[in-house]
C-alpha cells in the first residue's frame, strides 16, 4: 500500500483507517460509527458502510462490504455488498457517477420501495435497475412484481417492470410483458402512482371477468382500463370479441368496443369492425333447457 492512497483495510477483524487524496473523502473508524463516504457534485450522494472502504485507485471504486447504503435526495439504496465508481471533475473534485449493489438490494423513494438480489444505478441518467429474484415494488396501495427487471427512472418519473410484469391493487391485477408505471408528486410531498402502460400479452383481471389485449393502459384514479389489439372479454363461459374496450375497474362494467378510442377522451363504438360475441346457455347437470339469460360483459 501507497500511504496517503489507500484506506479502509481489514485485518484480523480490526478496522485500519488512512486518510485518502480524495476532496471530502473522510473515513471514519467503523467501531465508533459507520465510516461515510460524501463526493461532491451537482448531485451529492453520501455513501455509509458499517464495515469501512476498499479504495481501488487503479479502478476509482471505493467497496463497501457487510451492509451499506447510498443516499441522493429523497433517494436511498441499501445492499450487503455496495461499489461506487466516481471520477474527476473539471474543478478538480471528485463525482460518483455509478453504483452496483449486490445481495439484498431495497432501494426506497418516496412512498415507494423495490427489492432485488443485484442492482445498478446510473447517477448521469438517474435510472436504477433491479434483477435477480423475487422482484417487487411496493407502495402503499400497490405491488408490482417483475422476472427479469424492476427500471426506476428518476427525472422521467416512471417505474418499468419488464418479464411477465403483475400490477395487483386490491382485488384487480394487469399482467404484461412490460408495464410502465407514471408516479406524480402529490402535495404532502409523496408520489403516486396515477397511470400503467401495458405492452404484450395484456391480461387485465377483475372479481367477475378477464380481459385480454396487446396493448393497455389503466387509469389509476379513474379506476378504467383501456384495451386495443386482438381484445377479448371473459365472463363465466360467454366471451367477446372485438378491436378494443374499456374495463371499468370499480363498477366491474366492461365496455366492448369496435374501433380503438382516440384522443384520450370516452370511446365512442363505430366504424366498420363487427363486434362478436359467443354466448353460452347455462344449463343443469341433466342437460335440461337452458333457463335465464347467460351474463355476459356489457356493451354501450
Amino acid at each position: 500500500m501507497t500511504s496517503g492512497r489507500m484506506a479502509g483495510v481489514m485485518m484480523a477483524g480490526l478496522l485500519v483507517t488512512v486518510a485518502w487524496s480524495l476532496p471530502g473523502a473522510v473515513m471514519h473508524p467503523a467501531v465508533a460509527e459507520p465510516a461515510s463516504l460524501q463526493l461532491g457534485g451537482d448531485k451529492p450522494i453520501d455513501v455509509v458502510s458499517e464495515g469501512g472502504f476498499e479504495f481501488h485507485e487503479k479502478e476509482k471504486v471505493a467497496i463497501a462490504r457487510g451492509g451499506a447504503s447510498a443516499t441522493q435526495g429523497d433517494m436511498t439504496l441499501k445492499a450487503e455488498t455496495l461499489a461506487a465508481y466516481f471520477r474527476e471533475t473539471a474543478n478538480g473534485g471528485n463525482e460518483i457517477y455509478r453504483l452496483a449493489a449486490d445481495g439484498n438490494v431495497e432501494i426506497r423513494g418516496k412512498e415507494q420501495t423495490a427489492y432485488g438480489a443485484r442492482g445498478v444505478y446510473d447517477v448521469d441518467r438517474g435510472v436504477a435497475v433491479l434483477t435477480g429474484g423475487d422482484l417487487r415494488l411496493v407502495t402503499e396501495t400497490d405491488v408490482v412484481t417483475a422476472k427479469d427487471s424492476l427500471e426506476f427512472w428518476r427525472q422521467q418519473n416512471l417505474a418499468v417492470a419488464r418479464g411477465d410484469a403483475v400490477a395487483v391493487r386490491d382485488d384487480n391485477r394487469i399482467r404484461a410483458d412490460r408495464l410502465v408505471g407514471l408516479l406524480e408528486d402529490k402535495a404532502d410531498g409523496g408520489q403516486e402512482m396515477t397511470r400503467i402502460d401495458a405492452d404484450g400479452n395484456v391480461v387485465v383481471t377483475t372479481p367477475s371477468e378477464v380481459a385480454r389485449g396487446d396493448r393497455g393502459t389503466y387509469d389509476i384514479n379513474k379506476k378504467l382500463a383501456i384495451l386495443t389489439g386482438n381484445v377479448k372479454i371473459t365472463r363465466g363461459q360467454n366471451q367477446l370479441n372485438g378491436k378494443a374496450a374499456e374495463v371499468n375497474l370499480d363498477t366491474g362494467i366492461s365496455r366492448l368496443l369496435s374501433t380503438a378510442p382516440g384522443g384520450g377522451g370516452a370511446a365512442k363504438p363505430g366504424g366498420d369492425d363487427r363486434v362478436r360475441g359467443l354466448f353460452i346457455p347455462q344449463s343443469n347437470t341433466q342437460n335440461q333447457p337452458a333457463q335465464g339469460t347467460s351474463q355476459g360483459a356489457k356493451q354501450p
